[in-house]
């Protein structure tokens, strides 16, 4: 299986690699007040992924943050006797 891994990872690299090297020309992005951005494909659309994965963590951290504070509350409200003691399967106390 680590193996198997390995070699999705490997492929997928090649391939994300031939896209970054078919697509090297220069692009014009045009924004408004007659700004633009000359980049290189590549570049532009590592730029906007970057962009989306950090507005995406920054809407899930609100939720994150008050999952936590729930999970410390109800810890303190409903403590664990013994926090090291393995739990106990279904069939060991039927017998």
């Amino acid at each position: 299986m680590h193996y198997l891994t390995w070699f999705v990872r490997i492929v997928l690299f090649l391939l994300l690699l031939g896209f970054a090297v078919k697509n090297a020309d220069t692009v014009r992005l045009q924004y408004f007040f007659g700004y633009e951005w000359q980049a290189p494909l590549m570049l532009i659309l590592l730029v906007f992924f970057t962009l989306g994965v950090a507005i995406g963590v920054l809407a899930c951290l609100g939720k994150i943050f008050r999952q936590r504070r729930e999970i410390a509350a109800l810890k303190k409200k409903y403590p664990a006797t013994n926090e090291h003691e393995p739990p106990v399967a279904v069939d060991d106390r039927l017998k």
